[in-house]
């Protein structure tokens, strides 16, 4: 599944749109992250708890968004976008969106 953030695939011809896919996750932080994250905020620096976790969802959602456009049919997702948002103390949401779009079949040479 080709993923790409532009709205084309370069040497690929779309033969049809499929729709637009999603994928997302709500995803906690815990006490021992918090805790830590409090004690590096005085400190100053990286969270690199808070970063792993959402490097994380951000997988999560991706392979989310893929599963959706593989049951679509879809040979690839387009303009694919990411957005994130707290939806309560302590929780965020990430969500990866893109549209399915189906590409012509390259013809494969004679011999291959």
């Amino acid at each position: 599944m080709k993923l790409v953030n532009i709205d084309y695939i370069p040497g690929e011809e779309i033969i049809e749109a499929l729709g637009i896919v999603k994928g997302q996750i709500v995803q906690s932080k815990n006490i021992g992250r918090d805790f830590m994250a409090g004690m590096k905020t005085i400190v100053g620096g990286e969270i690199t708890g808070y970063t792993d976790m959402i490097s994380t969802a951000r997988s999560m959602a991706t392979k989310r968004m893929v599963d959706e456009a593989k049951s679509l049919g879809a040979d690839a997702v387009i303009n694919i976008r990411y957005g994130s948002s707290s939806v309560m103390n302590g929780a965020a949401e990430i969500i990866a969106y893109g549209t399915a779009v189906k590409l012509k079949q390259k013809k494969s040479k004679q011999g291959e």
